[in-house]
């Protein structure tokens, strides 16, 4: 995805006007979609015209485009700044879980607007796995690898056990609709989120880090 600001937005002189509308279009795009959501009705909840969301952005698709980069920048910075290859492998993984779940509880658009780009097969959506999917998957690869080597993982297969990491941290927010229904409660409560926390913390410590590195 393309990291230059609209020329609007280079030197905005009310940025808190830009991040309330950005704000509005994040919560109408996970639910609506692209096609779905209406220009009129982001700039009423940003509590603006839609002359002047339009000064900002040229288009509905520019500010889709730009709500998204920010959103992935962030998680970009914040989970993928977990992945300090300064850490030793074990704790860097526990770090990136962490980061993982304290980022989607800050961000609960984030999961809907991940399934809808990937399920349209968006523009963007090759420069989305190219700038944050891929280098995200690479650091996990690498961490899996040293942590192998170091004696602190079991010998697993890195590729397959990214896309395991991924799975279990992923779908539960992905799924969280479905899972409220099946357990009849609201699986995104900040208790039900913690329990899935320490779920996922304890399957790591059993399922993938070794006797050795777990007695440290």
């Amino acid at each position: 995805m393309g990291r230059k600001l609209p020329p609007a937005l280079a030197n905005a002189k009310h940025p808190g006007t830009v991040q309330r509308i950005v704000t509005a279009a994040e919560g109408f795009f996970a639910e609506k979609g692209l096609e779905g959501a209406r220009t009129g009705a982001i700039a009423r909840a940003a509590r603006v015209n839609k002359a002047l969301l339009y000064y900002y952005f040229r288009s509905k698709q520019d500010l889709h485009r730009f709500t998204l980069e920010m959103l992935f920048s962030q998680l970009r910075d914040e989970v993928g700044g977990k992945l300090d290859e300064r850490v030793p492998p074990r704790q860097r993984l526990l770090n990136y879980v962490n980061g993982y779940f304290d980022f989607v509880v800050a961000h609960a658009n984030y999961p809907r607007l991940v399934q809808r780009q990937v399920m349209s097969r968006g523009a963007g959506l090759a420069e989305l796995v190219d700038d944050y999917f891929r280098p995200l998957q690479d650091r996990l690869g690498a961490t899996l690898r040293e942590g192998i080597t170091k004696g602190e993982f079991r010998d697993v297969d890195p590729p397959q056990t990214v896309l395991t990491l991924i799975a279990i941290t992923v779908f539960y927010f992905a799924a969280a609709p479905v899972v409220s229904r099946l357990w009849r409660c609201d699986s995104l409560a900040p208790a039900r989120v913690a329990a899935r926390r320490r779920a996922v913390l304890d399957f790591l410590e059993h399922g993938l880090f070794t006797t050795r590195a777990r007695t440290r």
